[in-house]
């Protein structure tokens, strides 16, 4: 057993994404690692993915610890959680005081989750099922959050990552949107109509176009939504593409000063693209 132990110490030692006093057992227990500690070429990247956004929240995580010993960081629409107890284990767990909570509406995910969680030790996380509406009245998260994230949660659950962030007056929101097919589907919906209202109706005529062009004034949509309310947001790659092409970071900081024309401009943008259906959906 204890040569076991050692040699499986010496394997991990040896490969260069895992960090020091990182949890072996959780990367075995998230399928990142394999039993006998070896990492494949999919857990590889995936890793990756996690770890260069772990290094976009850190210092975000830092600038919150030093006014508050007891921060709360909110994974919503935690999925299997990868996030969640990658970022408890690399920079909470060595902490006294702060808690990670994960929001997902899979109630078998959520019960996974806690169990994980349990035989890790980990004490300051929590796995609630709760809707994005429950999420934001539920007494079970306090009334303000320090971080909240949202990895590659799809479609419009990137929005509702938005709207639980704005009502809880988080610090900072950071943001990997996917699969964001609602604004494509209306483009569709609209195409004949937008043909004879504007000539920009060119850019989403073909069906290819459709996607990728409502796939990017998404995420432009809502930085402006996040820069009508007082947030700076700054947008960038995550990892390079060749590992994902679901690569797009947005990190938004509160400063409590409002970018003057953005309400104005995310309203022309909804107007002249024929969106005005969608008004709600930014609205802050």
């Amino acid at each position: 057993m204890d040569k076991k132990f050692f040699q499986l110490k010496y394997r991990m030692q040896n490969i260069p994404e895992i960090r020091p006093n990182q949890s072996i057992e959780l990367l075995k227990s998230l399928h990142i690692l394999t039993r006998d500690g070896k990492l494949n070429q999919d857990s590889r990247r995936k890793l990756k993915q996690v770890y260069h956004l772990v290094n976009f929240i850190e210092p975000l995580f830092s600038e919150v610890l030093a006014h508050n010993p007891n921060p709360v960081l909110v994974d919503h629409g935690a999925g299997k959680s990868y996030l969640g107890f990658i970022l408890y284990d690399l920079l909470m767990k060595q902490l006294e005081g702060g808690q990670v909570v994960g929001i997902e509406t899979c109630a078998e995910l959520v019960e996974k989750s806690r169990q994980l969680a349990l035989d890790c030790g980990f004490e300051r996380m929590r796995f609630l099922h709760l809707t994005v509406e429950q999420s934001i009245s539920s007494n079970s998260i306090p009334d303000k959050v320090d971080i909240v994230t949202a990895l590659h949660a799809c479609d419009t659950a990137t929005d509702d990552a938005i709207q639980f962030g704005l009502k809880k007056h988080a610090k900072f929101i950071v943001l990997v949107p996917c699969c964001q097919a609602e604004i494509a589907e209306v483009l569709r919906k609209h195409k004949n109509e937008s043909f004879g209202k504007t000539p920009l109706s060119e850019i989403w005529r073909h069906p290819i176009h459709t996607r990728e062009f409502g796939s990017q004034i998404t995420n432009v949509l809502r930085c402006l939504q996040l820069e009508a309310v007082g947030y700076q947001v700054t947008v960038t790659e995550l990892v390079g593409w060749e590992h994902s092409m679901k690569n797009e970071l947005i990190i938004a900081k509160y400063t409590g000063q409002p970018r003057k024309n953005a309400r104005g401009r995310l309203e022309a943008i909804l107007q002249e693209l024929n969106l005005e259906t969608l008004q709600g959906r930014f609205a802050s």
